[in-house]
């Protein structure tokens, strides 16, 4: 209870120095943006599919595909277990937050870089370049989800009442992409190493993370550092939210929500304290 009661009070010291209050100047001002905003996210909509063959199919073919891949080689060559759940569901389920995720970060931790004319010659509040950024990959979220509830259908998997958990779940992972993404952003700005450091990273996040494998066949004695990754909670989560008879692991996706404000907060700190330098270095 101490250790509990010790984290809440970071994270309120922490928000409160970040200054993110509702009537505070930095989000007053993001509102008095928000038409650029909305412009912004479009735009990145259509960038994301412009000139290309299959358009916004690519939404499901990069999960599908990938689920297929991941079917054939870990389920039916290395026996992966799946707690009882069809394997292609198993890792469509957690592919869709997954995807959603290392999507986000990547091109929120470019977005800087990528739009540095538009922070040379006009003022706007920074933080709606890597808002957008991080909310554009929503599109192939919300698209990729009905190929999900068509599998689910098709392999007679019914829905239980924990889906209302999904929509606080999916807040939770924009907040944890935003907030990895304003510090990746922040630091390519100055370090041009990140582009070539993001991949490298979500691949390793990949494999520490709950995504091919169960959480169940970690050892008990290192699930605690499995908690640490707030994807775990979140992607356990998404998965229990949709498949009856899992049960939510509640101490995980609470740990996960900790971890993700935490993260947030901090982010948004780090981003704060760099931007006004930005205009300058880039």
């Amino acid at each position: 209870m101490g250790s509990g009661k010790g984290i809440d009070r970071m994270v309120q010291v922490m928000v409160k120095q970040s200054g993110l209050s509702v009537s505070g100047e930095w989000f007053r001002e993001f509102w008095h943006y928000r038409e650029l905003f909305y412009f912004l996210v479009w735009r990145d909509v259509k960038v994301r599919y412009k000139q290309t063959i299959f358009g916004v199919a690519w939404a499901i073919i990069q999960p599908f595909v990938t689920m297929v891949v991941f079917t054939l080689f870990f389920r039916n060559l290395a026996n992966m277990p799946s707690d009882g759940i069809p394997y292609p569901i198993f890792s469509y389920s957690a592919l869709l937050p997954w995807i959603y995720f290392s999507m986000a970060i990547n091109t929120a931790g470019m977005s800087l870089v990528m739009n540095r004319p538009l922070l040379t010659k006009v003022y706007f509040p920074r933080i709606v370049i890597p808002t957008s950024a991080t909310l554009c990959g929503l599109v192939d979220f919300g698209i990729a989800s009905v190929v999900l509830l068509a599998m689910m259908v098709y392999y007679r998997v019914g829905l239980s009442w924990e889906i209302l958990l999904w929509p606080v779940l999916l807040i939770l992972l924009i907040m944890l992409s935003l907030g990895v993404g304003m510090i990746f952003a922040s630091l390519n700005v100055r370090y041009r190493d990140v582009r070539h450091a993001l991949p490298f990273v979500t691949q390793l996040w990949l494999f520490v993370t709950p995504v091919i494998y169960p959480s169940s066949i970690i050892p008990e004695v290192y699930r605690p550092l499995l908690s640490l990754n707030p994807l775990t909670g979140l992607i356990e989560g998404f998965r229990a939210s949709l498949l009856p008879g899992q049960g939510v692991d509640w101490s995980a996706v609470g740990m996960s929500a900790i971890v993700t404000i935490i993260i947030f907060v901090a982010g948004t700190m780090y981003f704060r304290k760099t931007e006004r330098t930005f205009a300058d270095i880039i």
